[in-house]
């Protein structure tokens, strides 16, 4: 039956529809109050006048539709399905981060605490969302000085030789190292910080006030004195609080601009009258542009699965489903949250200014205009999730053509810039892998342990500073591979991410189950693509040159009566095999006897060179 007969059959129910192609794939997703209407209006040649409607009618191949109780229902079963199907003519939020987040391990023998953007079902405490994200990072460095519990990629459940930076620096107990720390102890200060995330802040205080009295009445005064410390600290901390909590009401403002199929929009977060935040999402492929629809859409991604929701959130433009958007979020909330269109004031005035952010954030994605080295670095340590921004990043890169003349690259990003004067050949030698056993050449992965381990071994050697990040021209494999050679170095809590060839797809160590997939317009990917593609220049250059050098060497060793310093004295004065060749028996004569030349002549003229 064909779509358009199937349309006339539906019930005048609400429901949620489905558009596919003729290869079964879920071109839309939409929602009904009444499912023959809706469905039917999409056949209607007088809607065709609508370019998006039109092209989406014109590749529809079959419909499904599921009926539902209410447009409550069918609303939050389409939101569902959009996220599940992704289908092409709706407007798909790319930006998957959400909002950031701070992770406590509670499952884990030592528990710890992480930045994150994504919220799993992994028995893990998720704690936020914080406006700013650099609020998230703030209070981690606070648990991290305060109650030394750490966010580390360290393996917990074995012993390691020796700690990382982080305990020598006094913001880690150190559990990773036998005899550092004690399981109460750590049990303790994971506790406190669990309390302090919860918001039990009182708890603590008594807890620790407790403390406090037991180390002075010990005579423990130093210990008294820090438990004093962090008592003043979280006192100012919920004195704070209590200000801003009674400064007004929280407001989300959202607005866009578009020059199709480009779409750049922003989201500012107000808490008690002031900017704390502002989010940024991007689109590269909406060639039919419809602003209501474009804004409903958004909403319901945004906020249907919130963990929290403001009191009111100003659009740029108003839609159909308004107000069954405010009646589920108001239910989810426990307080009234409205959708406005300002029309004029205040209110208005500020929506204009989230606009021309908006509009700015289209030049600096899509008009190509450089950003800053800083803000490079920055959106780098908030895409890669890393504990501090990278000032650094060492990039490697293996070489060979089936196995031979194997060489690895290193080259340097410093400071917003690459650095040609450390950049680091590295001539795989095939004899030894992280844990000392013998290799082949050919192994990639064995090649990239090589590399790795000799690099880090030079600096660790010569008391130098690690890089913010080591970069891998590779997928997990080679990421492991890398992780592997660190190991063997005692090297632990060093960030590491790989980039994947073709596919684009970034792997950092310790999320490997979540790989990031970069828009092409992404800066942080422009950079990425940067260093990897000078890695692999590097890398390819040095190894032309290696093959070379083997090629012509083999080419005079060949040639009876003359070894290896006759080559290399013949090579250095006439500079390649081909001019060997042009010079004559005359010049040639000069570095080596007549008879020699000669028969170097007759070799490389027959052919064997």
């Amino acid at each position: 039956m064909e779509p358009r007969e199937k349309a006339a059959q539906l019930p005048e129910t609400p429901g949620v529809y489905l558009f596919k192609d003729a290869g079964g794939t879920v071109l839309y997703v939409g929602k009904a109050r009444n499912l023959r209407s809706r469905v039917r209006s999409y056949f209607l040649e007088s809607r065709w006048i609508d370019a998006k409607t039109g092209s989406l009618a014109r590749e529809i191949a079959d419909l499904e539709t599921i009926v539902v109780d209410n447009e409550r229902e069918a609303l939050a079963l389409e939101h569902n399905l959009i996220k599940q199907y992704r289908p092409k003519f709706n407007v798909v939020l790319r930006d998957d981060k959400t909002y950031p987040y701070i992770k406590f391990t509670a499952g884990e023998k030592y528990p710890r605490v992480y930045f994150t953007r994504r919220i799993k079902k992994d028995g893990s405490l998720y704690f936020g969302p914080y406006f700013p994200a650099s609020l998230a990072r703030r209070i981690l460095h606070f648990i991290h000085k305060r109650f030394l519990v750490p966010s580390c990629t360290v393996d917990l459940t074995r012993s390691h030789p020796r700690p990382c930076l982080q305990y020598y620096i006094k913001r880690c107990l150190g559990p990773c190292v036998a005899g550092l720390t004690t399981d109460d102890r750590y049990a303790e200060a994971a506790h406190d910080a669990r309390l302090f995330l919860e918001g039990r802040r009182h708890d603590l205080i008594r807890s620790l006030e407790q403390r406090m009295s037991t180390a002075a009445e010990k005579e423990l005064f130093e210990q008294a004195a820090a438990f004093r410390d962090l008592l003043r600290t979280l006192e100012d901390i919920e004195e704070r609080q209590r200000i801003a909590s009674a400064q007004g009401d929280d407001t989300d403002v959202l607005a866009f601009y578009a020059e199709p199929p480009l779409v750049a929009a922003n989201l500012f977060h107000l808490r008690g009258g002031r900017v704390v935040d502002r989010r940024e999402f991007y689109w590269e492929d909406l060639e039919e542009f419809d602003a209501q629809e474009f804004v409903t859409s958004l909403l319901k991604q945004l906020y249907l699965e919130a963990e929290y929701l403001p009191k009111a959130i100003h659009v740029s433009a108003d839609f159909e489903d308004r107000e069954l958007l405010e009646e589920m979020l108001t239910e989810r909330a426990g307080h009234k949250v409205e959708i406005l269109t300002p029309q004029r004031g205040s209110k208005r005035a500020f929506l204009d200014l989230v606009e021309n952010n908006a509009r700015h954030s289209f030049e600096q994605r899509f008009r190509v205009l450089k950003p800053s080295s800083k803000a490079i670095g920055e959106a780098l340590q908030i895409t890669l999730n890393l504990a501090e921004e990278p000032k650094r990043i060492e990039s490697f890169d293996i070489s060979h053509i089936q196995g031979t003349d194997t060489v690895a690259s290193m080259v340097v990003w410093e400071n917003g810039r690459m650095k040609k004067s450390d950049y680091r050949k590295f001539i795989i030698r095939g004899d030894e892998n992280a844990n000392g056993n013998s290799l082949m050449q050919n192994d990639d992965f064995a090649s990239m342990r090589e590399a790795v381990t000799r690099r880090y071994r030079r600096v660790l050697e010569e008391k130098k500073e690690l890089p913010g990040l080591i970069l891998i021209d590779g997928g997990i494999g080679q990421l492991h591979a890398a992780a592997q050679a660190l190991d063997s170095l005692q090297i632990i809590n060093q960030p590491l991410a790989s980039i994947a060839k073709k596919e684009e797809i970034l792997y950092v160590l310790g999320q490997e189950d979540e790989p990031i997939v970069l828009e092409r317009h992404s800066p942080v990917l422009h950079l990425i693509q940067q260093i990897r593609d000078e890695t692999h220049r590097f890398a390819v250059s040095f190894h032309r040159q290696r093959r070379g050098k083997r090629q012509t060497e083999t080419a005079l060793n060949d040639i009876p009566g003359v070894g290896p310093l006759t080559a290399q004295k013949l090579l250095k004065e006439f500079g390649s095999v081909a001019n060997i060749r042009r010079a004559g028996v005359e010049k040639l004569s000069g570095v080596v006897s007549r008879k020699n030349a000669e028969k170097i002549l007759a070799h490389l003229a027959g052919g064997g060179g």
